[in-house]
C-alpha cells in the first residue's frame, strides 16, 4: 500500500488529487500525519477526495488508527489514515 506523508503545511486539494489518484490505480491508500495541523490538513484532504472520487461511482471511507514512526532518531506518534472504497 502506497503511504502519503501528510504535514500542516501540505495543501488540501494537492493531497485530495494524489489520494484519489492512488484509490483509482491502487484501490487504497495510507496516509501519515504527525502532530495537529498535520491531521487537520489530511482530513481535509481526505473530504475533499471524497468530491473528486464519488461521480466515477468510488465512495471511499477512512480508517484511522496509531503508527509509531521515527523522525530525526526520535519516536513520534502518527495518525494513519487508510483510504479505501466502501
Amino acid at each position: 500500500m502506497e503511504i502519503l506523508k501528510v504535514s500542516s503545511r501540505s495543501v488540501p486539494n494537492s493531497v485530495a488529487g494524489a489520494i484519489a489518484g492512488v484509490v483509482r490505480e491502487n484501490g487504497s491508500v495510507e496516509i501519515q500525519a504527525v502532530g495537529a495541523g498535520a491531521v487537520n490538513q489530511a482530513i481535509k484532504a481526505i473530504a475533499v477526495a471524497r468530491g473528486y472520487l464519488a461521480p466515477t461511482g468510488i465512495d471511499v471511507v477512512c480508517i484511522p488508527s496509531f503508527s509509531a514512526v521515527t523522525i530525526d532518531e526520535e519516536e513520534r506518534t502518527a495518525i494513519k489514515l487508510i483510504v479505501e472504497p466502501r
